[in-house]
């Protein structure tokens, strides 16, 4: 009797242990990815519901390193933290910087690109040679992202700010002459030259720089660090190099990018 008591109790700690197993990436088939529908060379969808660029090609790769097929979601800027902590998605790719702020809501693997804040203007402006030249100029900032306060915090800085729901409705307001400039990362603006075909310009300023990594839910270290692995595989293996390249080339950003970023610390 005191025996089969001792099987039973343990077989119940054992239930319990499994019971509360954090559930992992590594466990998936197929992992679901939330990325931009937006933006050009980065996250876009095709008019048959396909999409295409940076951060796709991207995901195909570490899901591929990982065996697992992929299944892509659209996220908007404001919903990147809320797919993955409401288990809509197992993972984000989706210009998604690392900062403090979010870190304490989910995990990044990575980073897997290493960019610059960055000011798009108008072609045409020749009265914009610096950020200074937009000291209380109309600045499109769009939802869910934070890049203009990050420009506001420039000593002397000061900007009127117009909200827009995304990249796409920002452009529309530039060419309108609605606004006056667009700050963001400078993949993001590179990809949104490639496709306007020279109506704006970088200034290439460089504000600061942007750790762009894939965003995980919390208590997954051994997705974390695959994810890491297959990063640098990429880079290794030129992929990265490559990459860039093909989607950023000729926009006027550099593409000389040859080092894996610093990774974040998996938790």
């Amino acid at each position: 009797m005191r025996l089969f008591m001792a099987v039973v109790l343990l077989a119940g700690l054992a239930a319990g242990c499994g019971g509360t197993r954090s559930e992992s990436i590594l466990d998936k088939d197929t992992l679901v990815v939330g990325v931009r529908p937006d933006l050009p060379s980065l996250g876009l969808r095709r008019p048959d519901g396909t999409f295409e660029g940076f951060d796709i090609d991207v995901a195909r790769y570490v899901a591929r390193r990982l065996g697992s097929d992929v299944r892509f979601i659209p996220v908007l800027a404001a919903d990147r933290i809320p797919s993955l902590t409401s288990k809509r998605a197992d993972l984000v790719l989706a210009t998604l910087s690392v900062t403090p702020d979010r870190k304490t809501k989910i995990a990044f693997a990575g980073p897997y690109y290493t960019s610059y804040q960055d000011v798009m203007v108008r072609a045409g402006d020749p009265r914009v040679k610096a950020v200074r030249d937009l000291k209380d100029r109309r600045f499109c900032a769009v939802e869910g992202a934070d890049p203009t306060k990050r420009l506001l915090a420039l000593h002397g800085m000061s900007a009127r700010l117009v909200p827009a729901k995304d990249y796409d409705a920002c452009m529309t307001m530039i060419k309108a002459r609605a606004v006056d400039a667009i700050t963001t990362n400078d993949v993001i603006l590179a990809g949104l030259i490639k496709r306007d075909g020279g109506g704006a310009r970088l200034l290439n300023v460089k504000l600061s720089e942007q750790n762009t990594g894939i965003g995980i839910r919390h208590g997954d270290p051994d997705g974390c660090v695959a994810l890491n692995q297959a990063i640098t595989r990429m880079y290794q293996d030129g992929t990265a190099r490559k990459l860039v390249a093909k989607w950023f080339g000729g926009t006027g950003l550099d593409v000389a990018m040859t080092e894996v970023p610093q990774f974040e610390g998996c938790d």
